[in-house]
């Protein structure tokens, strides 16, 4: 195997160039296998995901509020502005879903690319690409790659920020390990900022241990990096959650309040494809699907015993102690689970599990290599049909829910509910994107208007309300049209009808 840099968090210093830089990041060889492994994310997204997709509930959060298709929809305490910055450059202009679909599966591999490209002489080339290919071919990481959702970029941020924190801890002056260190900590918190304070957790304990003369730049550039990326969430929390303190109690509340609740069960019941799952109740999917969730620790720890026999144990540490920081609240201190949540910590695990894979395929091994040759590759050929297999699956299911919102907005323009409008009830925040009308609710975690401010707004507006088949309307719609729309019914103000072409 291909020996690795070693480089010492603390201690002695690593050869640099007159300048200060690492040598490794000027070195411009050895990024084809990192470029590949990067387009043939783009490449699967675009045709195993399907840019036609449609939008999911909190991507029509994330991207009404930049969108002039549909009214900005509520913003709750726990969700940060960095998704609808993201998306901006195309959803400001075009309501063509395909077109975002597109434009993000790009921005995605391009955001691989750089974020492999940082290891690149922390590791070897052929260990950071098939850590890059490991993490893009897993399905949860093919499916939220094209989408207006936050939990990628964290795990791009993640793998940025613990790359150049390395490379800064070296000692010297690199800049660019700096300037990475800042920026990787920013995306992570302008996208969720809790997550990227669990994810840097070690990062900053390191750095507070850290001798003087070692300490200062990195640790400046990784709070910097925080703060600059949350600052906007830190002062809207104060402008319109009551502060801060608030604002973090509302998004506990939201999220069925953090603390001690193991969801280890929760987060295996989602491997089949459930992409948000709360209530996490039903059985388990079938074992072939979540072995792999359980062989991953095995195969990194197996990452860490190479890199300790090797003298390099630094990387591999850090890597694994993010990666289970930024687990642990999502594993340990939430109520239900999404499998998205967890992106973080499969990226910076890649990169260990990536390291004992070339180790065991390379090392000298007499008659047993041939034997754990055949054994890696039938377990990743196994592994990718799985992937491929959940995907597939999921991609059909969730095609069809949007679809069924899509039929509904357009009934809901045949009755006459066309923009300027307003929806409320079941499912009403994505169905109210889709047809371009405004979501109010009267309670909930997206509650924004009362019974009476409503029953108002459908004297010179059409409003409808959403529900389940057969449920009850609430009372000041009991007198309104009734219409069965795609899988719900709607109930109809009686205004709307005299828009209807």
């Amino acid at each position: 195997m291909a020996k690795t840099l070693n480089v010492p968090l603390i201690g002695t210093r690593r050869p640099r160039s007159p300048d200060g830089t690492v040598r490794a990041l000027r070195h411009p060889g050895g990024l084809g296998p990192l470029a590949l492994a990067a387009a043939a994310f783009v490449l699967a997204q675009l045709v195993l995901v399907r840019p036609g997709m449609g939008l999911g509930w909190d991507e029509t959060v994330y991207v009404s509020q930049v969108s002039p298709h549909a009214p900005a929809a509520f913003f709750s305490a726990p969700r940060a502005r960095g998704v609808p910055l993201l998306v901006a450059p195309v959803a400001a202009w075009s309501s063509s879903t395909p077109l975002l679909r597109i434009y993000l599966a790009l921005l995605s591999g391009l955001g691989l690319f750089v974020a492999l490209r940082v290891w690149r002489g922390l590791f070897p080339v052929r260990v950071v690409a098939l850590a890059g290919a490991l993490f893009a071919t897993l399905w949860v990481t093919l499916f939220y790659g094209p989408q207006a959702m936050p939990n990628y970029w964290v795990a791009i941020g993640a793998l940025v920020c613990v790359g150049c924190f390395l490379r800064a801890q070296a000692g010297g002056r690199d800049r660019a390990a700096l300037w990475g260190t800042g920026l990787g900590a920013a995306l992570m918190a302008w996208m969720r900022p809790p997550d990227a304070v669990w994810v840097t957790l070690p990062l900053l304990v390191l750095a507070v241990a850290a001798p003087r003369w070692r300490r200062a730049r990195p640790l400046l550039a990784l709070v910097g990096g925080l703060l600059a990326g949350a600052a906007e969430w830190i002062v809207e929390a104060y402008v319109s959650y009551g502060g801060l303190g608030q604002r973090l109690s509302d998004g506990s509340r939201i999220q069925g309040g953090l603390g001690w609740n193991i969801a280890v069960g929760d987060q295996m019941r989602s491997l089949g494809g459930r992409v948000l799952c709360r209530p996490c109740n039903g059985g388990m999917p079938n074992p072939v699907v979540m072995t792999w969730w359980f062989v991953l620790p095995l195969i990194a720890a197996l990452g860490l015993v190479i890199a300790f026999r090797a003298s390099r144990p630094a990387p591999t540490l850090l890597l694994l102690a993010c990666a289970t920081t930024a687990g642990i609240p999502y594993l340990f201190m939430i109520g239900y689970a999404a499998p998205r949540f967890l992106l973080p910590l499969y990226a910076l695990a890649a990169i260990p599990v990536a390291d004992a894979l070339v180790h065991l395929v390379t090392a000298r091994g007499g008659r047993w290599r041939p034997v754990l040759v055949t054994l890696v590759a039938a377990g990743l050929a196994g592994h990718l049909a799985v992937q491929f297999a959940v995907l597939q699956a999921t991609v059909r299911r969730t095609t069809d829910s949007h679809h069924g919102w899509a039929v509904t907005a357009a009934t809901l323009h045949r009755l006459g509910v066309r923009p300027p409008c307003a929806l409320t009830g079941n499912q009403s925040v994505p169905i109210a994107f889709y047809a371009g009308c405004s979501s109010v609710a009267t309670g909930g975690h997206n509650a924004n208007a009362t019974a009476a401010g409503i029953a108002r707004s459908a004297r010179h507006m059409p409003v409808a309300v959403v529900t389940a088949p057969g449920a009850e309307p609430p009372g000041y719609a009991r007198a309104w049209a009734p219409h069965r729309a795609g899988d719900v019914d709607v109930y109809v103000s009686p205004g709307a009808g005299n828009r209807t072409p």
